[in-house]
């Protein structure tokens, strides 16, 4: 392990703890994994949608394009841009993304009979070209936004996997030996020195000496 490992009965518990919340919180990032990506794989699919549909209004379109260097002074371009456009937060998996509403354009500002009847059509396409650009980009921020969370889930993910849960483990197997050799280490040395003791406690017991037995006396007679 590259951290030094205090091979002491707090840090036991120290790294036992750690090890039971990584294990908690693993699942649960999974999980968001798993939302992210799913939510991710929806959003592109909107995203290819939309992208199709712009592709469609600007086919539509085409048909004005060159007309649009003759519009009486008219510039329908600009009244073809945004004014404003309008979206709602949603919390996806934790994300706060944004989801499209609808644009709102400036005023139209030209005469409607003194210009070209095409003018309003090619105004109006260009309408939805623009609205279909604007909803290409709110799903493109949307992709964004959660393609990042998504990264930084898979990162923690990988740290727990792959660092913090085996690197707990290890620094318990580890102080799980060191104890367990103190503990045979200090049995052992309880077992001898009871054995001591009860050698102490019998060699107290034997007799001191051969003066006080009355044969051996009688035999000196």
């Amino acid at each position: 392990m590259a951290k030094k490992v205090k091979l002491t009965r707090p840090e036991l518990k120290k790294h036992r703890d750690a090890l039971a919340r990584f294990e908690r919180y693993l699942p649960m990032l999974k999980l968001k994994q798993q939302q992210l990506q799913l939510t991710i794989r929806q959003v592109n699919a909107a995203w290819r949608k939309a992208r199709d549909d712009y592709a469609r209004s600007q086919a539509a379109f085409a048909p004005y394009r060159h007309l649009l260097a003759d519009t009486a002074g008219v510039n329908i371009r600009d009244m073809a841009e945004p004014a404003e456009v309008k979206t709602a937060t949603e919390n996806i998996a934790g994300v706060n993304i944004p989801i499209y509403q609808d644009v709102e354009f400036p005023p139209i500002s030209y005469s409607l009979f003194g210009t070209a009847a095409w003018v309003d059509r090619a105004l109006m396409d260009l309408r939805e070209i623009t609205r279909d650009r604007v909803r290409c980009d709110v799903f493109t921020q949307q992709r964004d936004l959660l393609q990042k969370e998504l990264t930084k889930i898979i990162q923690r993910v990988n740290l727990f996997e792959k660092v913090k849960i085996p690197e707990a483990r290890d620094a318990i197997r580890l102080i799980q030996i060191k104890l367990g050799d103190e503990m045979t280490a200090a049995v052992g040395r309880g077992k001898i020195a009871k054995s001591k003791l009860t050698s102490t406690s019998h060699d107290s017991e034997s007799p001191s000496g051969g003066t006080d037995n009355p044969s051996s006396a009688e035999g000196a007679a």
